[in-house]
This record gives structure tokens, sequence and C-alpha cells, in this order.
């Protein structure tokens, strides 16, 4: 008897699950045991996938340039695994990088798992920003992974295999305001993420690009911020805060890390990200009618204040809004992910 037409559809669909789910799985890597290096993850998102991955049962080796941060973060991983790492590294320092990097060879083998996450965040409008802040942005944003990638790379076409793992931003597809550097260096990392994507995998050497939108993290309260600071601040640690507006970190952590795992080439990360990312596919520019509103609402330069140019952290920049419940989520998330030491308070 023939199969009817709806059969064979079936079947050709049947097919093709099974097929990806093969492709899947030989893709899939294990976690157990693998050496995976993190940067940035003394706190925030950094120290949340270190977390996890411990959990998962990988040798995890972290860095940071705060040693009483790297401490604390040290601490939170003794409570999971002994098979960790902590090291002091200015990422953007490349003998540095490099002692780093001959430092986990000695002690594990070769890195088998990048993931580049370290990252800081300057707010505020264009006339309070200067050379040198576009300047320290690149070079922790693009720099520092360009060199941790060239390091790590030997080892991984040695072994047939490795993982890659960029964090970039939304903001490294669309340009928000009172945020251009951190915009301008994300798009450079997001450029050079993409673009040794297919270099690498004929190496089968799988890189993710990863582009999140505003993440439950706890980090406000460090970046950096300039002109009307109080205001800048609050605009920025609200929007961290509200739920569908962000995202909680533990989440995009556990999206990010399984991205990695079946070698997953780009993964944008909350909902307000991926409609961005649609939209701008779709019609090119559309963003910008969107965000020419919000330049808007946003603060104005300040001209009469001889301050209004140097640069305040966000826990220096507090206001009554910003200790208010509005900011309660990344209130807490400030406490669980090492954001809150002492001397900071």
């Amino acid at each position: 008897m023939k199969l009817s037409r709806y059969m064979w559809g079936a079947v050709a669909v049947g097919g093709l699950v099974a097929a990806r789910h093969l492709h899947r799985k030989k893709r899939h890597l294990e976690l157990s045991g693998r050496v995976i290096l993190i940067t940035g993850a003394t706190r925030g998102l950094g120290l949340v996938m270190a977390r996890q991955l411990s959990q998962a049962g990988a040798k995890v080796a972290i860095c940071g340039r705060n040693q009483e941060e790297l401490d604390a973060a040290c601490r939170q991983l003794s409570e999971l695994t002994s098979e960790f790492l902590g090291i002091n590294c200015n990422v953007t320092d490349k003998v540095q990088v490099q002692e780093m990097m001959s430092h986990i060879q000695r002690h594990w083998g070769e890195v088998e798992v990048l993931i580049n996450n370290a990252g800081i965040i300057q707010v505020g409008p264009m006339e309070h920003m200067n050379e040198e802040d576009y300047r320290q942005a690149i070079n922790v944003h693009f720099w520092a992974p360009f060199n941790l990638i060239k390091e790590a790379l030997p080892g991984m076409k040695a072994s047939g295999q490795g993982r890659i793992v960029n964090i970039a931003s939304i903001n490294g597809k669309v340009s928000f305001p009172h945020l251009l550097p951190y915009t301008v260096s994300k798009f450079a990392l997001a450029g050079f993420s993409e673009g040794i994507t297919s270099e690498l995998g004929r190496n089968n050497i799988r890189v993710t690009s990863v582009y999140p939108g505003l993440m439950r993290t706890g980090s406000p309260r460090n970046i950096d911020v300039k002109g009307r600071h109080k205001k800048e601040y609050a605009w920025f640690k609200v929007s961290d805060s509200l739920p569908g507006l962000s995202m909680d970190a533990e989440k995009a952590a556990a999206k990010i890390i399984k991205a990695m795992k079946y070698g997953k080439k780009v993964i944008g990360l909350g909902l307000p990200a991926k409609l961005a990312m649609a939209m701008e596919g779709l019609v090119p520019g559309i963003n910008l009618s969107f965000f020419d509103v919000a330049d808007k609402l946003l603060p104005g330069t300040v001209d009469s204040h001889a301050d209004s140019a140097d640069t305040h952290k966000g826990y220096e920049s507090e206001s009554d809004i910003t200790k208010s419940m509005l900011t309660s989520k990344t209130t807490d998330a400030e406490k669980r992910n090492n954001e809150r030491l002492k001397k900071r308070q």
C-alpha cells in the first residue's frame, strides 16, 4: 500500500528531527572535568556562571583585579568544589594574561573553555565622556578577549576541540544613548566574535556570541557614572531591576552555559534584547526612532557643575529612588553576587 503524502511528510519531519538530535548530541560538551576559565568572575554574572559550572563538575578558574573580591568569590566556590583556581589578573595586561594561562596549564592543563565576561560600564551623556573612557572600554571588551583567545587557541587546536564564549551585549547590536563607550567596545567584540566563528569552526572550536539585555546581577552599584550622577544612576538601576525589562542572572547564566555546551553560535538573552535584534534585522534603523524618544527622557548635560565630568561609582550616586522598592531585586542580587564588600558600604 502506497504511503500518502501526509505520511511521507511525517517521515521526512521525523528524519529531520532525528538528524538534528544526533547533530546536537555530537556537538554536546560534557562539563565534568573540563578546564574552564571565566574572566571577570569575582562578582556578578561571571561569579554566577562559576558557581553553576562548579556544581556541574568543571574545573573552574576565575580571575579579577581586586584581591578582596577574588578572596570572597573563592570562599563561595570553596563551598561547592575543591577544583577551582582564583587568579589575580588584569586582563588588559598581556603579560599578566600570559602568566595566568601558564599557571592554569601547569595546574590542570590547557584551557578547554574560555568565557570572556570581564566588563565595565560607563553611563552618562556623550559630552561628558572623554577619550580615556573609550580607551578603557575597548581595552576591556575587545583587546582583553582578543589576547585571551590568542593565548587559548594553541591548546584548543592541539586537542582538536574547544569552546569560546564572548559575552557581548544587546548594545553590541543596537546603540542605546548614554552608553557610548560601552556600546562602541561591545560592537567591536561582537564583530570579532562573529567573525572568528566560521574560521575557528574548521578546527572544531565553537564560538558562542552572547547578546544579553539588562540582567539582575547586582552590578549597577559598581558602574562609572558621569553627568547628573544621581539621575543617571537612577534610570540605569531602576531599569536593571524591573522584571520584564531585566532578566534573572541565574537564568541568564544557565542559558549561556547551555548554549556553550551545544556550540550555539549566537544567543540573545531576555525578551527586550531579542525584540531589538529582530526589529533591527527586519527594519534596519527602527530602534533609533525608539532611542530618539528615550534620549529625551534621559538626564541632560551639566554645564554649571565642575564635577559633572568626574566619574562617580554607582554606590556614590545613590538617591531615594535607587534605595526604594523599585530596585529591591538588584539590591538582593548585590548581596548574592559579591557586589557589596564592606569597604563599599
